[in-house]
């Protein structure tokens, strides 16, 4: 069939640019009727008043070390949800789980209202993707700094929101891409940027999610393309960031296929597993055989957070998996081409039995192999399956240089979440004196866009069945080659 000429050459696209440029024609400004200002790239100030809006599940992992570890430094002080019963949650966990006290709250409208209050200094975004843009630009426009969880954002429109908001407000902002500072990955990028097997030409990175911790996904919101904008936008966005980082470079073009084959009651019915399809939600069904029952009935988080919060919310945690409805998917192969003329091969599989990924970086002097494997069980699963010694976590660098023998790259463990990634990521968030990061693991708006659009690109390949370039979707710096030149 034939490499799509967009993946061939490296376009010179002169639209719009939220980078300093010199000043052009209205005609020639891309999406907007005017000059957008240059985004600051200076170095985040450290705020200490938080208010952290969206509580669910990972909202914990920002508030714990905020009102633990970091107390000394950095305070909480307010927070908002459309649920007052997950608000009411989170209060009781600050005063019976983490020894702090409760904080104000408020519902969406009055989300201005408590910032001003409170003197907020830093908001923390962890609502459904596709109100990021929202909550971020009016917090910017309160000149507030502002913390992301990934993704940026769902759709161009949206992330174009946030980009304008960025460069017309004087507030900053993060995306805590915890992957970065997982010390496996950093030093893969140490090592590619040491020019280890040369300079990089191509990568192939598999992402296998399993029936444990993939298939939670399509229980959840993120089953609806509209609130998550999808898995390559979702989930991928962790891999096509990390991709980005390590090669320091900026992604130009994307072809893209998708399927939902496993998922999806159409899916189970088709496999002969229609008993599986049998209910719409699992918690109180009788599905004691079910592989992938999932019951919100553990009488702490779950329950608190989800169960208790469905009045208010009508919030469904519990959904069957092969339910009608889910219209995201759940195999995916993209090809990605890179300004700098890198490609990038990338697959995610939702349904594999075990979780992890393979990363190959092809140079012009080696090869640099990353292998990634671990289970992942659902958190309140009462009955998680047994992990076999075979299938423990396991994580390995190995260098293949050109007529040398091959070796493997030693890597301390790091304790914490996420393979030592989120203590890490905290510190750099609350600590009044962060520590020094020499591998460039902070990530503002326009790298943060540099990932959700390459799955918001991928989607629109899928739906068109045609390559789409980036900067059809948003104008991102287009005079820049590096991730290190965009905020």
């Amino acid at each position: 069939m034939g490499v799509p000429p967009m993946f061939r050459t490296h376009g010179r696209d002169a639209r719009a640019t939220f980078k300093s440029a010199p000043a052009r024609p209205a005609r020639d400004r891309g999406f907007f009727s005017f000059p957008l200002p240059t985004l600051r790239t200076s170095p985040l100030m450290q705020p200490n008043r938080f208010v952290l809006v969206g509580t669910g599940m990972r909202a914990r992992d920002f508030i714990r070390p905020l009102v633990t570890d970091y107390r000394a430094s950095a305070t909480l002080v307010g927070l908002c949800d459309v649920s007052p019963a997950r608000l009411a949650f989170f209060n009781r966990s600050l005063a019976h789980e983490w020894g702090s006290t409760p904080v104000p709250t408020a519902d969406p409208a009055g989300f201005e209202t408590l910032l001003r209050e409170q003197r907020a200094e830093a908001v923390i975004v962890t609502t459904i993707d596709s109100a990021h843009h929202d909550y971020i630009a009016r917090a910017l426009r309160a000149g507030c700094t502002v913390v992301t969880e990934k993704p940026l954002t769902t759709d161009a429109a949206k992330c174009r929101v946030i980009l304008e908001a960025a460069a017309t407000t004087p507030g900053r902002m993060r995306v805590a891409f915890n992957y970065r500072w997982h010390p496996h990955r950093t030093e893969v990028r140490r090592l590619l940027a040491a020019g280890t097997i040369g300079a990089v030409k191509s990568v192939n990175l598999e992402y296998l999610l399993d029936t444990d911790h993939g298939a939670d996904y399509f229980r959840r919101w993120h089953a609806s393309l509209a609130k998550s904008g999808g898995l390559l936008v979702h989930k991928s966005t962790h891999h096509f960031d990390l991709v980005n980082w390590w090669l320091d470079a900026i992604p130009e073009s994307v072809f893209a296929q998708g399927q939902l084959v496993f998922y999806g009651r159409a899916n189970a019915l088709a496999r002969g597993d229609a008993a599986l399809a049998a209910y719409p939600r699992y918690t109180d069904a009788a599905c004691a055989a079910d592989p992938f029952k999932f019951s919100l009935r553990d009488g702490g988080l779950l329950q608190g957070l989800y169960l208790d919060a469905e009045a208010d919310s009508g919030y469904l945690r519990d959904q069957n998996v092969f339910r009608e409805g889910i219209d995201i998917h759940d195999q995916m192969s993209v090809l990605v081409r890179y300004r700098t003329g890198q490609l990038l091969n990338y697959a995610l599989t939702c349904f594999s039995p075990r979780e992890g990924m393979r990363v190959t970086f092809n140079g012009d002097r080696g090869r640099l192999e990353y292998y990634e494997f671990l289970r992942a069980p659902v958190l309140g699963r009462r009955d998680p399956a047994p992990i076999p010694e075979t299938d423990r976590t396991e994580q390995r660098i190995r260098v293949f240089p050109h007529f040398a023998a091959d070796y493997e790259v030693p890597v301390p463990l790091a304790p914490g979440g996420h393979g030592g990634a989120d203590p890490q990521l905290a510190a750099q968030i609350f600590s009044a004196t962060p520590p020094a990061d020499p591998h460039a693991r902070t990530a503002g708006p326009e790298q943060g866009a540099a990932s959700a659009l390459v799955g918001i690109a991928a989607n629109e390949s899928i739906r068109t069945g045609q390559p789409v370039a980036i900067s059809d979707l948003v104008p991102l710096a287009p005079h820049a080659r590096r991730l290190s030149e965009l905020s």
